[in-house]
């Protein structure tokens, strides 16, 4: 299996693979450090919940789609695919190293962009950041994304990078009603694309936790919308 995914990795030399992964959320990190700069009376809850919000909502279904398809399109253009499929390792350890790759490319994206932006909330934020919350939140996101590594492998393997690329368009409109409003409340377990925003919200109604409480408060709603 390590040799799979060493082999999978060198394939992401010279693509915009290792970009992505690297670079995109730490500019998306401190995109978000500089609008809460700007703007006056920023409280934890805001910084948290427009964070995730934006990076489940916006990023993952767009960079996953993006993501797949180029690591589909490294075996099209080296071959039409013909150099993979007659690999003697059997089709699902193919499949398994791919998903893999994709995986710990997603994950290492969101703890990326989480360790930069707990790192800088401190220079824009008088009392800074719950590290263990935001790694919290990091964690059910990365496990949120699981579904939608499969689906859009698949997506790419059977229909081609343009169709990954489109799901993953519609996804991110799917991920914004459902999973940051509340028309998706009930309905959210059952779309994957809500899955991320949905779970990395759980850990955010710790912040309006405060002594004397019996269980934490629900949510606030959008405030930055009653700003």
């Amino acid at each position: 299996m390590i040799g799979l995914l060493a082999s999978e990795w060198i394939k992401t030399k010279r693509t915009a693979v290792r970009w992505l992964t690297f670079f995109l959320p730490v500019l998306f990190s401190l995109a978000i450090l500089g609008y809460v700069a700007l703007r006056p009376n920023t409280t934890n809850s805001f910084l948290f919940q427009g964070f995730f919000e934006a990076w489940s909502a916006f990023v993952i279904p767009i960079a996953i789609g993006v993501l797949a398809a180029f690591i589909v399109q490294e075996e099209e253009l080296a071959g039409n695919f013909i150099g993979y499929l007659s690999n003697s390792t059997a089709r699902s350890m193919l499949y398994f190293g791919k998903f893999i790759l994709l995986f710990l490319c997603m994950a290492i994206s969101t703890i990326i962009a989480t360790v930069v932006l707990c790192l800088g909330s401190s220079f824009v934020l008088p009392s800074g950041v719950s590290s263990l919350i935001y790694t919290c939140a990091a964690i059910l996101v990365i496990f949120g994304i699981l579904p939608l590594l499969a689906i859009h492998l698949w997506i790419s393997f059977a229909w081609g990078t343009g169709a990954s690329i489109g799901v993953g368009m519609s996804g991110l409109v799917i991920a914004t009603l459902i999973g940051t409003t509340e028309l998706g409340d009930k309905v959210w377990p059952f779309i994957p694309w809500a899955w991320p925003a949905k779970l990395a919200a759980l850990p955010g109604e710790y912040l309006n936790f405060t002594v004397g409480m019996a269980a934490p408060p629900q949510p606030v709603r959008k405030p930055y919308l009653h700003a």
